[in-house]
């Protein structure tokens, strides 16, 4: 089982710098689907929190995902 929540960890480490790369990109597509990424790693970031008992790690990407939410949507409105 603590194999599982290890791939959990390098998966989410994954995601995020896709993310980062995703949203740093000059193609609004390519932003919007890096803050998409970023969201899903923040899920797998939480996930591996709890298993851990990082409550830090869980409390920042709760933030960090209200960001990406707060991104997405200024994107959207940008490009309206």
């Amino acid at each position: 089982m603590n194999e599982a929540f290890g791939s959990i960890q390098w998966g989410a480490f994954a995601l995020s710098l896709l993310a980062a790369w995703l949203v740093a990109s000059t193609k609004e597509s390519r932003r919007n689907i890096g803050f998409w990424v970023f969201l899903v790693s923040n899920v797998a970031w939480t996930v591996w929190g709890v298993h851990t008992s990082a409550y830090a790690l869980i409390a920042l990407q709760v933030c960090l995902a209200a960001l990406n939410v707060r991104g997405l949507a200024k994107t959207k409105k940008d490009g309206s």
